[in-house]
């Protein structure tokens, strides 16, 4: 099987070298194109790291190495990456098109919560999906979380997301989390949706955060595909799944750029504890590290 590509390998290579010319440059520029970085964000680590290397007036790629890594944990630190979830309920909407994982993460951020000690119940306002509901609520059961369900079939979305949170503040329950529905090609009715969600939710308890997941092996189209979510939802947060398969770390800053909103969640894995937090140094050193 093909050894995977990875940015700290390909470095390596570059860094290596007696002195820092014209090709290290080229060469650093093809590498963070290919590890997702994009265009525009690849520009500016580029410049950042030409300015520092005629402030320090350096040749010595190692040098360059080093400040490679304190641009790229600069960049990702200019995010608060923090989760608000002081108010009790804490309330978290998660949304997101079908298919990037939404509900499987909800499982994990459950997990993830469990082993902070802190109580959760999760709502499932996907209501047009049966299987949506059937998958959360095994999800659930794993993490050790209560669930409210649809009463009905096609239950109104709104109502689900009201029951959670009420059913949050009578059993002192410190965090409710609600799955909402995905469907973009419905985009118009779907911010309604999600409107009408946020108006009965915020009649009983403040949201204090809206996380959109996106699948970090779409590249760039994750954030295209996701700009209704973005515009129309009130996003305060960004969830990566699947960095662990195809997808290139630099789709991370990419994002946090182009959108000015943080990832404060990844997903690195299929399992139920495969979810952490996201830290920009722990982060850059993962993305430079010569796996």
């Amino acid at each position: 099987m093909a050894e995977k590509w990875s940015l700290g390998r390909t470095l390596r290579g570059m860094f290596v070298k007696p002195t820092i010319d014209e090709e290290t440059w080229d060469d650093l520029e093809t590498a963070l194109i290919t590890a997702d970085f994009g265009p525009d964000v690849t520009e500016k680590v580029i410049t950042d790291l030409q300015e520092k290397v005629e402030r320090y007036r350096t040749t010595d790629p190692h040098d360059l190495h080093r400040m490679l890594r304190e641009t790229l944990e600069e960049h990702f630190a200019r995010f608060d990456t923090t989760l608000k979830l002081s108010e009790r309920p804490a309330v978290v909407l998660v949304v997101g098109v079908n298919g990037v994982g939404k509900t499987t993460t909800i499982g994990k951020f459950t997990k993830f919560l469990r082993g902070y000690e802190r109580s959760v119940v999760v709502g499932a306002a996907d209501t047009f999906r049966a299987a949506a509901v059937e998958q959360l609520a095994t999800w659930a059961q794993r993490a050790g979380a209560a669930i409210v369900r649809p009463q009905q079939e096609g239950q109104d979305p709104a109502s689900v997301a009201f029951q959670t949170v009420d059913y949050a503040k009578q059993h002192g329950i410190e965090i409710a989390i609600i799955d909402t529905a995905g469907r973009l090609h419905t985009k118009g009715g779907l911010m309604d949706e999600l409107a009408k969600i946020r108006r009965v939710v915020e009649k009983q308890a403040p949201i204090s955060e809206v996380l959109l997941v996106l699948d970090a092996t779409t590249g760039q189209n994750g954030v295209v595909q996701a700009e209704a979510f973005l515009e129309h939802a009130g996003v305060t947060g960004l969830v990566l799944t699947k960095l662990d398969g195809s997808a290139k770390g630099g789709f991370v800053l990419s994002v946090q750029e182009r959108t000015g909103i943080p990832v404060k969640l990844l997903g690195m894995g299929e399992g139920i504890n495969d979810l952490t937090g996201f830290t920009p140094h722990v982060f850059v050193q993962s993305l430079l590290a010569e796996k």
